[in-house]
């Protein structure tokens, strides 16, 4: 992860000095400027959308989890418009544009599902039964297929 970032911050600096050496120092700092303040009213437009995305889709009794991953994009790509940088703004701003964002979001859960082992009842869903005993928890969770009824205690 740390060299991750190294090279991050050397890209960073290296876009910088070669925008720089193009326009110059103060129209380096210009664009930097206009950037953010660019970004940051298009990733408020675009936060705004996604946020009643997601209400309107509860609502509607559907699972948001695709509103809710853009979301989290959003808010990514917000988070790199405001990083002083030319790549960490081109990365906010491919994340702000919703038809990067769904190549983005698409590919990041086809990565989540091959990580998270899913069960039948969905998206990283376990099941297991638990039955309480004056008190005493006893677990009857199994990791084998075969599904035996609960066992009954009854006491007094």
């Amino acid at each position: 992860m740390a060299a991750i970032f190294l090279l991050w911050v050397i890209a960073e600096i290296a876009a910088i000095w070669a925008v720089a050496s193009l326009v110059g120092f103060l129209a380096t700092l210009g664009l930097l400027v206009a950037g953010a303040l660019l970004g940051s009213a298009l990733a408020r437009r675009e936060g705004g959308k996604a946020a009643r995305a997601v209400m309107e889709t509860a609502r509607s009794g559907r699972s948001p989890h695709h509103e809710i991953t853009d979301s989290m994009l959003v808010g990514l790509g917000g988070l790199l418009i405001f990083v002083p940088g030319f790549v960490s703004d081109v990365a906010g701003l491919l994340l702000l544009l919703k038809p990067t964002r769904g190549l983005v979001r698409r590919a990041w859960l086809k990565r989540l599902e091959r990580r998270v082992p899913t069960m039948p009842g969905g998206f990283g869903a376990r099941r297991s039964r638990v039955i309480v005993v004056d008190s005493e928890v006893v677990d009857e969770s199994s990791n084998d297929e075969r599904r035996d009824p609960p066992r009954v205690i009854e006491s007094e």
